[in-house]
C-alpha cells in the first residue's frame, strides 16, 4: 500500500511530512497577514496618561502578570464575572500584552471602576486588610517610592518608538503630571484604566432647516 510506502522510506516521509506541516501553516498564517483587527486600535481606546504609564511599569516590575491575567475570555461565566470578552484591539498599545492563562489571582482586564482608589491603597499596603482569604504578597513600599525626574519621558519615549500614538506635549510634560506622586498612587491609576474600551460618539447628520 502506498502509507506503507512512505513509511518505510525515510526520505519520502521527511518530504512530505514539511509539505504538509508548510501547507497547514499556510492556511493558518495567510488568514492572519490580511486580518487588521489584531494590530488596529479599538474605537474608543484612550492613550495612557503619564501617571497610567508609570503605573503598568511598577505593575510589570512587581511581576503582577505573573498572578494576574488580563484577558477575559468569551466563555459565558468569564463575561458574567468580569465583563466584556477582551479583544486583540484592546493590546495593541501594550508592550508586552498581559493575555495569558495564570491566575492566582482574578483577572484585571476590567478592574477599573470596580473599588475606589481607597480600597486598592489598603489592597495594596496588605491584601488581607480587605481580602481574608487573599495569598497575594504585601507591596507597602511603593507608597514611599517616586519617580526621578526624567523616567516617566523616557518610558513613553520608548512606547511611542513602537506605536503607541503619545503627542510631544504629553511627554514634556510627564514629569510634572506624575511630581508628588508615589509608585502606589502610578499603579492604582493603570489599574483604574483597565476598563472596557466606550465606543467614540456617532456623529450626529446635521439638523435640516
Amino acid at each position: 500500500m502506498k502509507h506503507e510506502f512512505i513509511e518505510k522510506n525515510v526520505g519520502w516521509l521527511a518530504v512530505l511530512t514539511a509539505v504538509a506541516i508548510s501547507f497547514g501553516g499556510l492556511v493558518e498564517i495567510v488568514p492572519l497577514m490580511n486580518d487588521k483587527s489584531a494590530i488596529t486600535a479599538q474605537p474608543g481606546m484612550p492613550v495612557r496618561t503619564a501617571l497610567e504609564v508609570a503605573g503598568r511599569e511598577v505593575y510589570l516590575r512587581e511581576g503582577c502578570y505573573g498572578c494576574h491575567s488580563q484577558m477575559v475570555r468569551t466563555l459565558a461565566e468569564e463575561v458574567l464575572r468580569y465583563g466584556p470578552a477582551s479583544t486583540a484591539g484592546e493590546s495593541v498599545w501594550d508592550h508586552p500584552f498581559q493575555w495569558g492563562s495564570k491566575r492566582t489571582g482574578p483577572d484585571l482586564a476590567r478592574v477599573g471602576g470596580r473599588y475606589n482608589d481607597e480600597w486598592h491603597r489598603i489592597h495594596l499596603n496588605n491584601p488581607r486588610d480587605v481580602v481574608p482569604e487573599s495569598n497575594m504578597p504585601g507591596y507597602p513600599w511603593l507608597a514611599e517610592q517616586g519617580f526621578e525626574a526624567g523616567e516617566v519621558p523616557a518610558m513613553m519615549r520608548a512606547l511611542k518608538r513602537v506605536g503607541v500614538p503619545f503627542d510631544d506635549a504629553a511627554i514634556a510634560k510627564a514629569d510634572a503630571d506624575v511630581a508628588g506622586k508615589t509608585k502606589a498612587d502610578a499603579l492604582i491609576a493603570f489599574m483604574q484604566s483597565l476598563r472596557f474600551p466606550k465606543p467614540l460618539p456617532v456623529a450626529t447628520a446635521e439638523a435640516r432647516p
